[in-house]
């Protein structure tokens, strides 16, 4: 099931947290990266984020989280993140789905690291095309991309 969740709250930020720090640990090594900036973020910046949150629960137990933005007609999926116990369930997929048919918005843009085959692969799966690629201060490369929705 899918639900808005309140990063704000406490309990709720303490749990997002976990999830990311989870999910970036395993993207981090996929990546090779050593100083992965995502791994960074603490309960404090979650709680501060003015960005939405949508986890996916199964049996009552955050399996997923992904944080989007929306900014006149763009949604800006900021991060998506899935519990490595429920890697190969399609939950990301769902979210991804949920999130684009949110209505009122003409296109979703995302990054991520240019070695992040999973994720660039799920993403094309949405339709989702490259436009750009860069290398941040922190050395990882990245690729944005962008569908019409």
């Amino acid at each position: 099931m899918i639900n808005k969740l309140n990063n704000k709250n406490n309990d709720t930020a303490n749990i997002i947290f976990a999830v990311f720090q989870k999910s970036y640990a395993i993207e981090a090594k996929l990546i090779g990266a050593h100083n992965f900036p995502p791994l960074a973020r603490n309960i404090k910046g979650i709680k501060k984020s003015e960005t939405t949150f949508y986890g996916y629960s199964e049996n009552e137990c955050l399996a997923a989280v992904i944080e989007v933005d929306t900014n006149n007609e763009c949604l800006d999926i900021c991060s998506l993140t899935v519990d490595p116990n429920h890697f190969k369930k399609g939950i990301a997929s769902k979210l991804i789905s949920y999130v684009l048919a949110m209505g009122d918005l003409s296109h979703a843009i995302v990054e991520t690291a240019v070695a992040n085959t999973p994720a660039i692969n799920l993403y094309k799966k949405h339709g989702f095309v490259e436009f750009k690629r860069w290398t941040p201060s922190h050395g990882i490369e990245k690729l944005a991309m962008s569908v019409v929705i």
